[in-house]
């Protein structure tokens, strides 16, 4: 039949391919797969928080402009760090072993672990955090 039509069989294949192609893009788009993760705002963040340490109560929270991260404090002086990691957010309570740098509101972070890697934030205040993030060594000395 495809011969009486005379349309060759490689058209056939490239165009069933490309149509399987649209129709993946469009499920990947529809479902919102493969979309960076966003904070979009501080209760997002919160309860990303609480998801990585349980019970982890943020009373400050100093997100990304994008929200592509966040540094988050507890009642007990604990700073969590948010990062993305694929489609979710992957955390850490920050460790004497941490280190900041800052440069306006631009704060460079080392968790002091190879594996969760360095993080970049915009936040605002980032001298503070900076400041919080060294006095989580002095306060392991004493």
């Amino acid at each position: 039949m495809q011969a009486a039509m005379g349309i060759p069989p490689q058209a056939l294949q490239f165009v069933g391919s490309l149509v399987a192609i649209l129709v993946l893009a469009w499920l990947v788009k529809r479902f919102g797969l493969g979309a960076n993760p966003s904070l979009k705002d501080d209760a997002a963040a919160r309860a990303v928080a609480a998801e990585v340490s349980d019970g982890f109560a943020a009373l400050e929270v100093a997100r990304d402009a994008g929200g592509a991260g966040a540094l988050l404090r507890d009642a007990e002086g604990r700073i969590m760090l948010l990062k993305p990691h694929g489609v979710h957010f992957a955390g850490r309570i920050l460790t004497a072993s941490a280190s900041a740098t800052h440069s306006d509101n631009r704060i460079s972070i080392s968790t002091g672990e190879k594996r969760f890697g360095d993080v970049q934030l915009t936040i605002d205040d980032a001298a503070s955090w900076v400041e919080a993030i060294i006095r989580l060594d002095k306060e392991g000395d004493a």
